[in-house]
């Protein structure tokens, strides 16, 4: 046998236990994924067979799927009314707040962070940032009512050293969506903050170093070499964000302003009508509906937005 063809035999030797090597590898990783895809099916998969009561006569004693299709009739009800419209302006206005808070303030005080020179002081700035994220929603609700209660509030307390006059802030629905807006600001900034500044430690330091020899201020290397560099993690996370639009956090919504009837109008969202009208009514029916349109909604705007994206900046496309 020639050398050419005992050459041949040891590379096919080779690549064969380099396959068999790359292939348990391969199940270890797969195994890997097995518990989080697993939680995927139950959690995200699974309930979407319950889109079908959106177009169901839900009826107690037939139970679930014993009763009749009524075709558009919830959908009719939902629209027919004021309802559709206040929750989906509060749902939008709000989130569009809350995006363009949670882009512009945890840049700003990620570079903060990370133009410290006492790296002790930010790492104890970057702890107490952080402390509102471990919060619960209900932990929340007890603070904002210790500083707004109209007899014992903190706040109330302070406007009277003042010489000024108790606010009853839970029958002032005007004030609620400021109060809102900085309470979810409080909770989430710290979070986000440690998010931008872990991509701005990863920012290759050649590039400041080289800025700096070429004469570049702090502040001109914060505009053209940081902030660029923050610019792809910024629409990813502008993107999911978008995609949840349509959605928003019950905790914030139904248990910081403590269910107050008043209150709704402003406070009122898509997940709490869709809460509300099925521990009000029972009619799992026109909560379906409802939470079938805010699926439809959220899908469209990732979508457009996305495809905005992908012509100007294709490698920061989601898909």
């Amino acid at each position: 046998m020639s050398s050419k063809s005992n050459t041949k035999i040891e590379v096919a030797k080779t690549q064969t236990v380099k396959s068999s090597i790359a292939s348990k590898k391969n199940i270890t990783l797969i195994s890997m994924l097995v518990p989080g895809l697993i939680v995927m099916l139950l959690n995200n998969y699974m309930p979407m067979f319950g889109l079908v009561f959106a177009f169901r006569k839900m009826d107690t004693v037939q139970k679930l799927f014993g009763s009749g299709w009524n075709g558009l009739k919830n959908f009719e009800y939902l629209f027919s009314s004021n309802a559709a419209w206040k929750i989906t302006r509060n749902t939008i206005g709000y989130n569009v707040v809350f995006i363009l808070i949670g882009l512009v303030l945890p840049v700003f005080m990620a570079i903060c962070l990370n133009e410290l020179r006492n790296k002790k002081a930010a790492k104890v700035y970057q702890s107490l940032f952080f402390i509102p994220y471990f919060l619960s929603w209900v932990v929340i609700s007890y603070v904002v009512f210790g500083l707004l209660s109209n007899e014992y509030g903190a706040l109330n307390r302070i406007i009277q050293m003042f010489g000024g006059e108790k606010v009853s802030w839970y029958s002032k629905p005007e004030a609620w969506p400021f109060i809102l807006v900085v309470v979810n600001t409080w909770k989430w900034t710290g979070y986000d903050t440690i998010v931008y500044l872990s991509a701005v430690c990863g920012v290759n330091q050649e590039l400041f170093e080289a800025a700096s020899v070429d004469g570049a201020t702090r502040l001109q290397q914060i505009f053209y070499i940081t902030i660029p560099s923050l610019v792809p993690l910024a629409i990813v996370l502008v993107l999911l964000r978008l995609g949840r639009m349509f959605y928003t956090d019950m905790g914030l919504f139904y248990s910081v302003p403590r269910n107050t009837g008043v209150l709704q109008d402003v406070t009122n969202t898509i997940d709490t009508y869709v809460y509300r009208a099925f521990t009000a009514t029972g009619n799992i029916g026109l909560s379906a509906a409802a939470g079938f349109y805010q699926a439809i909604l959220g899908l469209v705007v990732i979508l457009t937005f996305n495809a905005i994206v992908r012509k100007f900046d294709p490698d920061s496309a989601i898909i």
